[in-house]
């Protein structure tokens, strides 16, 4: 009998920058929670200098700030920032959406339109968690398709930044029902080769989003 090949230790192969901002994007580490040098150093097995890097890293990306005298800690987002983040985001994303439509092959059409047929399934099923995970899965294959390097570092940083109000948004339950026809419409004018249409149908989500989150947040 063949034995079992065990899984990759991938946490292993995470910078410390890499971990401590999924453990912000997670809520691990919530909003104003201190990040002691020492502290870090001793859970992540690093030294001082390394957890010192990371930090600068994440207050680069608008993730962690330094308080005068009290060192670092998790940079709380406000509402209206979270706002400007997911416009912003829609500018940029309308871009990269442009780029796609200009830049699509046969093969990458089918990805997306495969992406979309998903994303309507899980919708009928009422999977909300595999949704978001296809929501996350356009977004990103766009970005990629797009080839637009310094564009999806700067979605990166954004979406980093206000993934607090965007996971409260994924949680209601209507929110799959109203974001799958702009998503669809966004596949769609990819997969047409329009680069004016993908670029509004990409402005329009993200803006409905922007609308969303300010809506949710004053229920």
């Amino acid at each position: 009998m063949a034995v079992p090949t065990p899984a990759p230790d991938t946490t292993q192969e995470l910078s410390l920058t890499d971990r401590l901002r999924q453990d912000i994007i997670a809520g691990n580490l919530v909003p104003h929670q201190r990040l002691i040098e020492a502290d870090v150093a001793a859970e992540h097995g690093a030294s001082r200098g390394d957890v010192r890097l990371a930090l600068n890293e994440l207050i680069t990306e608008g993730l962690v700030e330094r308080i005068p005298n009290r060192g670092a800690r998790v940079r709380k987002v406000s509402l209206d920032e979270a706002i400007e983040i997911t416009e912003v985001r829609g500018a940029v994303e309308s871009l990269c959406a442009r780029k796609a439509a200009e830049k699509l092959t046969e093969e990458q059409a089918d990805e997306l339109r495969n992406i979309g047929t998903a994303m309507q399934v899980a919708v009928e099923r009422g999977a909300r968690d595999e949704y978001s995970s296809l929501n996350r899965k356009l977004h990103s294959r766009i970005i990629e398709i797009a080839d637009q390097h310094t564009a999806a570092q700067t979605i990166s940083r954004l979406r980093g930044q206000a993934i607090r109000y965007h996971f409260q948004l994924s949680t209601q339950p209507d929110r799959p029902q109203i974001s799958l026809p702009q998503h669809l419409a966004i596949i769609e004018a990819i997969c047409q080769r329009d680069p004016d249409a993908a670029a509004a149908a990409m402005q329009e989500h993200l803006h409905s989003v922007a609308v969303a989150i300010e809506h949710a947040a004053h229920a």
